[in-house]
């Protein structure tokens, strides 16, 4: 008699999300409290689990005991039973008296936003780096709730906030986790001093950096991939690819850039994960441009265009020249676009319909010449070295060989203006 086979495939969790509009006129208003929590809902859905209802609760200040007011808690007790639903996910950070409380009230899961990033990052981190960072900043957000971790960290459950290298069961032991934290630290250092070589050697030969940065889901690894065919994964989902992947460009004018594509940012993105993942960031603050990659079809553009601004500022990178990239402009766009103040320049493409990127490109390469120096020089001969190191430093606009030496029409940068000025010549 053939046996039968099951598969065991876990339910799929079903969730409500939970916000709170504060009275306070500075606080974000009843519409941004929805785009949170639309967003939320994006990030249950990537995390693979189902949202079944959400609601908001109008206070004049978080609870500091259980998040929401006890006639709310009361409340979802019942949208709990009447949605069948297994947990919930509250659109801020909760304190661990706040996780502890709220679930001993609703008896049930619950989980907050940072859990559920958290989650999303272990499931999406492909490299080495990409891991141990996701790690380091689960192990910091567990270490400061280990007494306030109830059934929404339990190794038994499974769901969101249970992925990742947080299934290593971890113990929950403060002494383990600091030590593994210790460890971790030791080769997040140990990669920050080859990305810094890796820079060095990239400084010597004098290409320039552009860096992709923007909201996640803005388009830049398809902008990456439509540039470069460099195969990084692009989905309509939040933080589809962590992995830095760094490629070359080439312009317009013939010369090349490396570019570079980042983590994408999000509103309320954890602490901890800007920590961890500062190695991988600071890559920013080496650019000589950022590409500022905005999806102009999305209705909250200009929220999002300010919480990249933010997040560059806490790095770091506010000084960083920035050309802003409107994507997505084969879809349903509300026009006029922002204005864009911090930007030198704008400019609108679709990644997906391969428009606008060569204005885009020309647009990078007027920016990089605004930087360097024109300058007319006549090397000897017998500086062939010299003419080598030109060659592989600056962007040559004009060559010619003549009786007395090499003549050379460039642009350089400032250690290139200094090495050739006792060459320079006017013509």
């Amino acid at each position: 008699m053939a046996r039968e086979m099951h598969e065991n495939k876990e339910a799929e969790e079903r969730l409500i999300l939970v916000g709170i509009e504060l009275e306070d006129k500075n606080a974000p208003s009843a519409m941004e409290t929805e785009a949170c929590l639309d967003e939320l809902e994006e990030l249950v859905k990537t995390a693979g689990a189902e949202t079944v209802a959400r609601t908001i609760q109008r206070r004049e200040k978080v609870h500091p005991a259980h998040y929401l007011g006890k006639g709310k808690i009361e409340e979802l007790k019942m949208m709990l039973r009447t949605y069948d639903a297994t947990g919930i996910v509250c659109d801020d950070e909760l304190s661990p008296a706040q996780l502890k409380n709220l679930e001993k009230m609703l008896e049930t899961k619950v989980m907050d936003r940072t859990i559920v990033i958290l989650d999303i990052f272990a499931a999406r981190a492909i490299s080495g780096e990409g891991k141990i960072q996701v790690e380091l900043a689960q192990l910091k957000y567990r270490l400061s709730r280990l007494t306030g971790m109830g059934a929404s960290m339990s190794r038994l459950g499974g769901g969101i906030g249970t992925r990742g290298p947080g299934e290593k069961k971890l113990e929950t032991d403060r002494r383990y986790i600091k030590e593994r934290i210790a460890e971790l630290n030791r080769e997040a250092k140990e990669i920050q001093i080859h990305r810094e070589l890796l820079r060095s050697q990239r400084g010597k030969k004098g290409t320039p950096v552009v860096s992709l940065v923007g909201y996640t889901n803005a388009g830049k690894s398809t902008l990456i991939n439509t540039l470069t065919d460099a195969g990084v994964l692009a989905e309509d989902k939040l933080f589809a690819t962590l992995d830095t992947t760094t490629r070359k460009v080439e312009l317009p004018g013939g010369s090349e850039i490396l570019l570079t594509d980042t983590v994408g940012f999000i509103q309320k993105l954890p602490h901890h994960l800007i920590q961890a993942f500062r190695a991988t960031l600071e890559e920013m603050k080496y650019a000589d441009i950022l590409l500022h990659v905005v999806d102009a079809s999305n209705p909250n553009r200009e929220e999002q265009m300010q919480v990249v601004y933010d997040t560059l500022r806490d790095l770091g990178c506010q000084d960083t020249p920035v050309i802003t990239v409107y994507n997505k402009m084969d879809r349903e766009v509300e026009l006029p676009l922002p204005m864009d103040r911090t930007a030198r320049d704008t400019v609108q493409i679709s990644a997906m319909k391969r428009t606008g990127l060569e204005g885009m490109l020309s647009c990078i390469e007027q920016l990089l010449k605004s930087f360097r120096t024109s300058m007319q020089v006549l090397i000897p001969y017998q500086e062939g070295a010299l003419t080598g190191w030109v060659h592989g430093r600056c962007e040559i606009i004009r060559e010619e060989h003549r009786a007395d030496g090499v003549f050379l029409e460039i642009y350089a940068d400032e250690e290139a203006k200094n090495r050739l000025a006792r060459f320079q010549v006017e013509e």
